[in-house]
């Protein structure tokens, strides 16, 4: 092979490779460091059996998911949300489809709000367990060694957080039977926050573009993103008072890339 013609394909390939990170970009749902885990880093599988995972807001949605999907693979639970019925429901589901034990599912009754309780709610877990804790909503503890967080920045995610969100008027309530489908499904969200944690990933970032694209903009392009901001949130606002889910008008571009 000559050199000319070595030379060649070197610069064919620069222009090629640029081109297919980019179109791989416009197919991500996370940031490319957390793909990149996915694809070559260590699995959850292997790096989290064993733990004691402490999920707060586990009665529902993002929380729910991510208990069921940590008690199959055999990690002791300790779930946490102010209704106690919800918890025990989540508990009994992770009890039916997982790995666990009674033993190993403490529920935890726990309104996050108020700030006198957390020491004693700690003081409980850890009397349970006798060991350290992994709380992703507790990064104030990171000069003890036994506790891990990882900042998780989620996207548009099928669950009932919108039926939870205030309007403009405190008493009325979001409409429901809102389509979601456009969202991304729960399971996929909490997929890749155990592939975080499996890898020991400090923030991520999980969601469909175009709010993926929002977030490296804010990151790299601030001033171009709060004008941007300033511009679809009009939108949002408005959808809010109408009682209407705020992340609609994504739906447009989920359906275009589909």
């Amino acid at each position: 092979m000559s050199w000319e013609l070595l030379l060649w394909l070197l610069a064919l390939c620069a222009l090629i490779l640029p081109l297919v990170q980019f179109l791989r970009f416009l197919r991500a749902d996370a940031d490319l460091t957390l793909l990149w885990a996915e694809w070559q880093g260590r699995r959850p599988e292997w790096e989290l059996t064993d733990m004691v995972v402490w999920v707060t807001g586990a009665s529902s949605g993002i929380g729910e998911e991510l208990a069921l999907q940590l008690s199959k693979l055999g990690v002791s639970l300790v779930l946490s949300a102010r209704r106690v019925q919800e918890l025990e429901r989540v508990k009994r589901r992770c009890l039916e489809n997982g790995n666990l034990k009674e033993k190993d599912i403490l529920v935890l009754p726990l309104d996050l709000t108020d700030t006198n309780s957390h020491e004693a709610a700690t003081k409980a877990v850890l009397q349970e367990f006798g060991k350290g804790f992994f709380s992703a909503l507790q990064c104030e503890l990171i000069q003890y060694p036994g506790i891990t967080f990882c900042n998780v920045y989620p996207g548009p995610v099928q669950s009932n957080i919108v039926k939870n969100a205030l309007t403009e008027e405190v008493t009325k309530p979001m409409k429901t039977g809102m389509d979601q489908s456009y969202k991304m499904p729960t399971s996929r969200c909490v997929r890749l926050m155990l592939i975080a944690m499996a890898n020991d990933l400090k923030e991520v970032w999980i969601s469909d573009h175009p709010v993926l694209m929002g977030a490296y903009m804010w990151q790299y392009m601030p001033t171009w993103a709060l004008w941007l901001t300033s511009k679809l949130g009009k939108k949002r606002m408005q959808n809010f008072k109408n009682g209407l889910d705020p992340d609609s008008s994504y739906k447009i571009w989920k359906t275009k890339r589909d």
